[in-house]
């Protein structure tokens, strides 16, 4: 892929996120289109939004089961930024007009107490660097029609990050063991989706130690201060004008987000499930 159809792409992205107009799969035209294509145009639509005022405050990261590795025929998660733009607080109101088509999930979230730069990070440092353990929701989104997504569009798309809601304060890291953690997740008061934190690379604090190396390899380390959403522990839950949905987590207590008005969206079945 040129510089050239870097740029475009990520500028496609960029007006689609300003219009909420999603764009056809650049895997349509491409096929051959891969992760590290899919990188680029992602670095590229970041410096896009951070020269429009955002800021970079962490890190989210997809495809942590087996399930969603086998769906996408590849055997790694993939990652995309949390802008400071889309962080909510435990009880918001988000307006569905704020998005495309999108869907909700529980993750557990850590806040990172000191840095961590790859590559070589094992996960005992990576738990040495966690400094607090929070219960979070993600609204996934994708700027690409109809979730038709190939692997290569959606960490193009920011690895399909629409916003994050997260509880505090959380636990001092230590006084939990992550993996353990179990969650309900409700939409409207009916249970939905059950989880454990388990479901996350068979640790969540792997998943911080991934980051920590795939991102050191690229030369960009991990901050103390950012956030790391640490991927679905269920599979994603679509969201429409009206709905509340509550996610209560062993240990770390629960966490609601409410969906204002606006247009009502989807609940058909789509390929993006359990980011």
């Amino acid at each position: 892929m040129s510089a050239e159809e870097t740029v475009a792409r990520a500028r496609a992205l960029y007006d689609a996120r300003a219009k909420r107009v999603p764009i056809a799969p650049f895997t349509d035209a491409d096929p051959a289109l891969g992760m590290d294509d899919g990188y680029a145009v992602q670095r590229e639509l970041v410096r896009l939004l951070v020269a429009d005022g955002d800021r970079v405050v962490g890190y989210k990261a997809g495809l942590t089961s087996a399930a969603m590795q086998d769906m996408f025929g590849v055997g790694t998660p993939d990652y995309g930024p949390v802008l400071a733009s889309t962080v909510y607080a435990d009880g918001a109101t988000v307006s569905c007009d704020a998005f495309i088509a999108p869907k909700v999930e529980a993750e557990i979230v850590f806040r990172l107490g000191a840095p961590l730069a790859g590559p070589g990070v094992t996960v005992e440092q990576a738990r040495g660097a966690v400094a607090e353990v929070m219960a979070g929701l993600e609204i996934v989104d994708s700027r690409i029609e109809d979730w038709r997504i190939g692997l290569a569009d959606t960490i193009a798309d920011l690895a399909s990050n629409g916003a994050v809601a997260l509880a505090g304060p959380g636990l001092r890291a230590g006084a939990c063991d992550p993996r353990l953690i179990g969650m309900v997740f409700s939409r409207n008061g009916e249970t939905v989706a059950t989880g454990a934190g388990a479901a996350a690379l068979g640790d969540p604090v792997a998943v911080v130690a991934w980051l920590a190396n795939v991102l050191g390899e690229r030369g960009v380390p991990l901050k103390a201060g950012q956030l790391i959403m640490t991927g679905a522990l269920h599979a994603a839950v679509p969201m429409g004008p009206g709905d509340t949905f509550v996610a209560e987590f062993d240990r770390l207590g629960r966490i609601t987000l409410h969906v204002d008005g606006g247009r009502d969206t989807s609940r058909g079945s789509a390929r993006e499930e359990g980011r």
